[in-house]
């Protein structure tokens, strides 16, 4: 759905591009930046303990229409937001005399990052006297996920808090005593997070020392691997079979975790062939209960559930061993 808005807007297109990136004051490798599926991958650093990210953002505006148009006081921010922490930074961008580009920069602290933040353009001017009018934002926004090895918009996976307690949604009720919930039912997958479960949200947004990053990242692991695995089941469930029996990929985001997950349920199979296998024997039983184990085993991997449990004992580790001097 369109916004209409009671004032002129900018009917040129609005481009962003992330050019380069830097952790902790040093550059990451171009590959972690797609800008084909305008993705920047930050987990894939070497590293669990960085601070700060800084991408350098680039943003193309109609320049034409902008001088031509009935605007005044224009100018360029990047807003960085995610749903999960309640995050939203907004960085201004300038443009130099004689450069058609908008350039600045955009931080991302780790400790006010979940998983996913979504990084988008406005542009902001005056007209008929108001300051502040939004004159136009970018067609796609940019995914700075920090949970993901590779660059890839496989599933963009909105994250929201909610009361399952006291909140509005009284469907939510029954699970007052679930830390969180997987909503597949949309357009697009949901992790609900309970703001309820004492101490979560906190944990998740606010830890400071090494154990508590450490459990944090234990948490957020099993959220995302349980959140793939909740996925790829729906997925299943929602295949377009044709006339001789033959399932069809469903389109969407279902597309893309079969696509991105069944070569690692069905090692040595063709896409078409593990998505015929997955469907008999989700169909008929034979094997089912096998094939489970492996789904789980799979969506952990993309959780990155091992690495963030091996990170979680030698946090403790290291508490004890300290503890005990």
């Amino acid at each position: 759905m369109s916004t209409v808005y009671a004032y002129p807007t900018l009917v040129g297109k609005i481009e962003a591009t992330v050019r380069a990136a830097r952790i902790d004051g040093k550059p990451i490798q171009l590959s972690l930046i797609s800008q084909r599926d305008q993705v920047v991958a930050l987990h894939q650093v070497e590293r669990d303990d960085w601070t700060e990210g800084v991408l350098d953002l680039e943003v193309s505006l109609p320049v034409d229409e902008l001088a031509d148009g009935p605007w005044s006081a224009v100018t360029c921010v990047a807003v960085l937001t995610e749903g999960a922490t309640n995050t939203r930074v907004v960085s201004r961008l300038e443009r130099r005399r004689d450069d058609r580009y908008w350039r600045g920069e955009v931080r991302v602290r780790r400790s006010t990052h979940l998983a996913r933040a979504v990084l988008y353009v406005s542009v902001v001017g005056s007209h008929g006297g108001v300051d502040g009018r939004v004159l136009g934002t970018s067609d796609s926004p940019w995914i700075v996920d920090l949970l993901a090895r590779t660059p890839t918009r496989q599933c963009d996976l909105e994250i929201l808090k909610a009361d399952f307690r006291d909140g509005p949604q009284e469907w939510l009720r029954p699970f007052m005593e679930a830390p969180w919930l997987i909503d597949t039912t949309g357009e697009q997958p949901t992790v609900l997070l309970n703001t309820s479960f004492e101490g979560l949200a906190e944990l998740l947004s606010g830890a400071r020392g090494p154990l508590e990053k450490a459990t944090a990242g234990l948490v957020a692991g099993q959220i995302a691997g349980e959140a793939w695995a909740a996925m790829f089941h729906s997925a299943l469930c929602d295949l377009e079979i044709d006339e001789d029996g033959t399932p069809r990929f469903p389109g969407g985001w279902r597309e893309s975790v079969l696509r991105s997950m069944l070569p690692e349920v069905f090692p040595g199979l063709s896409l078409p062939e593990a998505l015929g296998e997955a469907h008999s024997r989700r169909s008929d039983g034979r094997g089912w209960a096998e094939v489970q184990s492996r789904i789980q085993f799979a969506a952990g991997r993309r959780g990155q559930v091992p690495k963030n449990l091996t990170a979680a004992i030698r946090a403790v580790s290291r508490a004890q061993e300290g503890a005990s001097r």
